[in-house]
């Protein structure tokens, strides 16, 4: 599958993987639209991967269901609004069957409404609670939830006996609803936010929220939610400043991208992450083990690097999508809905997704491991 550039668009950014020649009328059409650049750029580019790989290796196999998969994408370049755009290229121009994108929470809560609208399923790959709750009847998600982050995160500081938390968030999409699900779950797990600072995607410094953090009386550890560039330049920031405290970051910087970037500045913090990430450390009769190991070894071999989790929400979306598709014995797009929705018992390297019309991601809490951050490596803690 080739990746070309598109000219004369009016997104300059934007891209799309050129089907293959002589594309018969009942290919299977996978759109997607991805933060191949901006500040999600470290989310994108793995799932765009991900994707190429996992629609060449079932096109080798014969596709699905006799069928031809084609891949039409775009890069929205992490902009909520180059995802409308592309998602209304994805339904009016390319006519995809079934769209898996948006890889984060800005990006895939401004193009659902585009996907429900047109009855076309879209299968999102970003992490905030608000793309599933309340359920949207054509939309799904792969990756865990910021409220089960925080849920996770909060039951790791109170084993510590710790309750007193400063939370720092981003101040849009997962970041944003993160912050709104942690001021909302930690009163009933016994947690008390201390201090409430915020932060911009892009800022390049946030040592005065830090230092007041650093300064309120009594707090006993800190919670970074964010995602992308964003955290990297916090814990940098943390260090500089010699925080003490234990540090936790969400899921969304559960990527060796994200401990490239920050080296020994990451060292002993923590976060709830799943299985793709520590796969040679989950138990060997773990279901998960082999599904995770066996794409993480197909795509190191494909793209010579070392696997991002962010991928994983990609296979996941995938598979949802193709297994749907088998089931369906067609490409008909509320028959396919329904069988995403039908979904039980799927391993994915997220974990073993069990869908239902009242919920459209289908994992649970126990599919997240709490890990430590450790000479640039995840230490399983839970």
């Amino acid at each position: 599958m080739r990746l070309a550039r598109v000219a004369g668009l009016a997104m300059a950014a934007m891209v799309a993987t050129t089907p293959l020649p002589g594309r018969a009328a009942d290919d299977i059409r996978i759109g997607w639209f991805l933060s191949l650049t901006g500040v999600m750029g470290i989310m994108g580019e793995p799932e765009r991967r991900a994707l190429e790989l996992l629609v060449d290796q079932a096109n080798a196999r014969g596709g699905i269901a006799g069928r031809r998969l084609v891949l039409i994408g775009y890069d929205d370049a992490s902009d909520p609004e180059r995802a409308v755009t592309a998602a209304k290229r994805l339904i009016d121009n390319d006519r995809v069957d079934v769209v898996i994108g948006g890889s984060g929470t800005p990006t895939s809560l401004a193009a659902l409404p585009l996907f429900e609208k047109a009855e076309v399923p879209f299968l999102s790959m970003g992490g905030g609670i608000a793309i599933v709750d309340p359920v949207k009847k054509w939309v799904f998600k792969t990756p865990h939830t910021d409220r089960m982050a925080a849920e996770k995160v909060f039951g790791d500081i109170r084993a510590r006996g710790l309750s007193r938390v400063a939370l720092l968030s981003e101040n849009v999409g997962f970041g944003k609803s993160g912050r709104d699900q942690c001021l909302q779950l930690a009163g009933k797990m016994g947690i008390e936010i201390v201090a409430d600072e915020s932060y911009g995607p892009k800022d390049p410094d946030v040592t005065v929220q830090l230092t007041k953090i650093r300064a309120t009386p009594g707090v006993q550890a800190l919670f970074v939610f964010g995602t992308g560039q964003g955290p990297a330049v916090v814990t940098r920031n943390i260090r500089q400043l010699g925080l003490g405290m234990p540090v936790y970051q969400s899921h969304g910087v559960a990527s060796k991208d994200f401990l490239r970037l920050v080296g020994a500045a990451a060292d002993g913090m923590r976060l709830p992450a799943f299985g793709l990430a520590i796969v040679d450390r989950l138990p060997a009769d773990d279901p998960q083990r082999p599904v995770a190991a066996a794409f993480k070894a197909a795509y190191e071999e494909r793209w010579k690097t070392e696997i991002p989790t962010f991928a994983g929400h990609a296979y996941d979306g995938f598979w949802l999508a193709m297994k749907a598709i088998e089931r369906a014995g067609s490409t008909d797009k509320a028959r396919v809905r329904d069988e995403i929705e039908r979904t039980r018992g799927f391993i994915g390297t997220a974990g073993v997704f069990s869908l239902s019309p009242s919920d459209h991601l289908g994992l649970g809490l126990g599919s997240f491991r709490i890990v430590e951050i450790g000479g640039g490596d995840w230490i399983l803690r839970e």
